[in-house]
């Protein structure tokens, strides 16, 4: 898990290097480094849960932000745009969903970790 958790912060790392570009570039960049950060902790084996579910649950609600966004990419017919460096000024929704996909990401390996923490918790009880 050290090795794995070591590339995702690097990944983590370079999200949030991408994010300069971005038209919000501090808040993304702010929680790219954030799971980063959780991602280097979590290699050392130094996870609070109570800080990584409360993250976790702000970047769950704050995807709400963009569902709409995930919705109208969901019925579009050129589902194929989100992958369009282009389409992003052409359509909102490429931008949302993009954003929505990477509070996810976040999320999912914020999640991996506490079920790391359950993990060992479990190991070492027995």
């Amino acid at each position: 898990m050290k090795v794995l958790n070591l590339i995702l912060a690097a990944l983590f790392i370079v999200f949030a290097f991408v994010q300069v570009n971005d038209p919000d570039p501090v808040l993304w960049i702010l929680i790219y480094g954030l799971v980063a950060c959780a991602c280097v902790l979590a290699a050392f084996r130094y996870i609070v849960p109570r800080i990584w579910f409360v993250l976790m649950l702000i970047l769950f609600a704050y995807s709400f932000v963009f569902i709409e966004g995930v919705g109208q990419w969901l019925q579009s017919d050129e589902k194929h745009l989100l992958f369009d460096e282009i389409a992003k000024m052409q359509y909102a929704w490429v931008e949302e969903t993009r954003e929505y996909l990477g509070l996810l990401i976040c999320v999912l390996v914020l999640g991996m970790h506490l079920l790391q923490v359950q993990a060992l918790k479990r190991r070492y009880a027995s």
